[in-house]
């Protein structure tokens, strides 16, 4: 009867994954039933243990990076906070060069700098946000290509399309200043 334990284990670490969606808790949960199935079999204490740690491990390096792999194919990545604003188009309200300006992006104004020496950027033109530096956003011109993640694939456009056609809820952000 004490497989139940381990059981109740699983139970209790899967119900937390579903909170925090990092499947991590979620090999543990595979490592606390093999540990219960262990017990079952009649495997002492220390055995089980062994197990469950054993199997928690594989299901970490083997099972978790092909979960994550497979799950960020189908589901698009949204950034939030600051990495949300990488690649949105922002108004400049104060001349910005390498040393410093200020730029209003998504209706808050940013202090900001220019992505290059030598670069200025009048009040009232229109800059990309390249990047964001802690509290400062690195801008570039308007006409200048959106960064793209260095850690995503560049998805095929139909591969987009689809992804968006699958998910009426789901939208591209809109690039306001």
């Amino acid at each position: 009867m004490d497989w139940l334990w381990w059981l109740g284990a699983a139970l209790l670490l899967v119900a937390i994954e579903v909170v925090t969606l990092d499947l991590v808790l979620l090999m543990f949960a595979g490592g606390a039933v093999a540990a219960g199935i262990a017990n079952a079999l009649g495997a002492p204490f220390p055995v089980q243990i062994v197990v469950f740690a054993v199997v928690s491990v594989l299901l970490l390096v083997s099972i978790r990076p092909w979960l994550l792999r497979h799950l960020r194919d189908r589901v698009p990545l949204v950034e939030t906070n600051a990495a949300a604003q990488v690649g949105r188009l922002a108004l400049v309200v104060e001349d910005v060069d390498v040393h410093g300006g200020r730029v209003k992006l998504s209706g808050e104004v940013w202090s900001a700098r220019t992505a290059h020496e030598g670069m200025l950027m009048p009040t009232g033109a229109e800059v990309r946000v390249m990047r964001i530096d802690g509290a400062t956003a690195v801008v570039d011109h308007a006409s200048a290509a959106a960064p793209v993640r260095a850690d995503a694939a560049a998805p095929s456009p139909g591969r987009v399309v689809q992804r968006f056609a699958a998910h009426p809820r789901l939208h591209r952000p809109k690039e306001n200043a």
